[in-house]
């Protein structure tokens, strides 16, 4: 007899909602929320059964972290995943994932999302709404692909960088770790200061 899914969603937001909406694609049959907030009794269908110090209450089931802080991602994952936990990775039915591609733990792939061939995702990455990769990239650790961006082939990404919603990535670029690049914004060559890079093309913004 298969063993019902269970999974603990850390994070009870709208990032959240989405999360458990892919959860519940991907088969967990049981899905509960922890947050901090003590005032949310409930995510979406889902119920908000305590705080994320109430995870030791969970050690069976597989859990996510739904934060878009990617040092708070990276700090929580890492002390759940260094006291046994196991972590959860999502990828919706209808995101597209290409040959040789790998995902690492706690990483989230939404709808509409394209990962092409030879392309490797770190851990705790977001690869959200119709955001694509495409092919023999390298994301690091922690990176935030957000809604409509687009990273074209042969980019490599720092740990922790979050690149902005409509951004897109030209190819053959590196981006180093730790920083944000603002809504449609257009990189179209190395980034090797961490900072804000804002507009067509990005530049550091002062």
């Amino acid at each position: 007899m298969t063993e019902e899914k269970k999974l603990v969603i850390i994070g009870a937001s709208g990032h959240g909602k989405v999360v458990a909406d892919i959860g519940k694609k991907c088969g967990y049959c049981e899905i509960v929320f922890l947050d901090d907030d003590i005032t949310k009794k409930e995510c979406g269908d889902y119920p908000v059964v305590g705080t994320s110090r109430d995870v030791c209450q969970f050690k069976d089931w597989e859990i996510i972290i739904a934060i878009g802080n990617a040092k708070v991602r990276r700090q929580m994952q890492q002390a759940l995943s260094n006291d046994g936990f196991r972590m959860a990775t999502l990828v919706h039915p209808q995101a597209v994932i290409g040959e040789n591609v790998t995902i690492g733990t706690g990483s989230v792939v939404m709808a509409g999302a394209v990962v092409n061939p030879s392309s490797c995702i770190g851990v705790g990455c977001i690869i959200n709404t119709c955001a694509s990769v495409d092919h023999d990239c390298i994301l690091s650790d922690y990176v935030h692909i957000s809604v409509g961006a687009h990273v074209a082939g042969t980019v490599t990404i720092g740990e922790g960088t979050w690149i902005g919603a409509g951004a897109t990535v030209s190819n053959n670029v590196n981006i180093t770790g730790e920083c944000m690049i603002g809504a449609g914004a257009v990189v179209v060559q190395d980034i090797k200061e961490i900072g804000t890079y804002v507009g067509i093309p990005a530049r550091k913004s002062k």
